[in-house]
């Protein structure tokens, strides 16, 4: 049995920002994954590493780990599936063998066009309670806040 000292506070996840930050993330990315899940059976993972190689054609399944902050056996896994689905292809490197640069096929690439402007309708509507003003506020704390988490350390060790 653990008895608390009179110090500590008990955690109140629903006013903890990163707590928050997190469901918010999942509650949006839900959303609009039903409707690229049901039309085209895609996963968030898939889909997301279609965004990546859509907006940067042949970087490496490190990159898209990188640029996604998804682990890279997911990645891994959802790569295959994309693969098998023939809606990307790997193809080495002709100046580093040990790369494999990822590319959308022309069915990827068929997928990627149909599901863009589902997803800038999403965020459209998903942000319409904001002032434009506020949308500048927003992106400009979002950004600053991105910026200064990649500097923060946990000093939980």
């Amino acid at each position: 049995m653990s008895i608390k000292s009179p110090e500590s506070r008990v955690l109140n996840l629903e006013r903890y920002m990163p707590y928050r930050l997190s469901i918010l993330s999942n509650r949006v990315s839900s959303i609009i994954a039903e409707a690229y899940k049901d039309r085209f059976n895609l996963s968030i993972t898939e889909w997301r590493i279609m965004a990546v190689l859509g907006e940067n054609p042949g970087i490496s399944a490190d990159e898209v780990s990188n640029k996604t902050q998804i682990e890279k056996s997911m990645i891994s896994r959802a790569i295959q599936k994309l693969l098998d689905r023939s809606l990307m292809h790997r193809e080495i490197d002709t100046d580093d063998r040990r790369r494999h640069n990822l590319k959308l096929t022309a069915s990827g690439l068929k997928v990627y066009d149909e599901v863009v402007p589902m997803s800038y309708d999403y965020e459209t509507r998903l942000l319409d309670c904001f002032t434009k003003d506020e949308l500048r506020q927003l992106d400009s704390l979002i950004a600053k806040l991105y910026e200064h988490a990649s500097g923060v350390k946990s000093d939980m060790s």
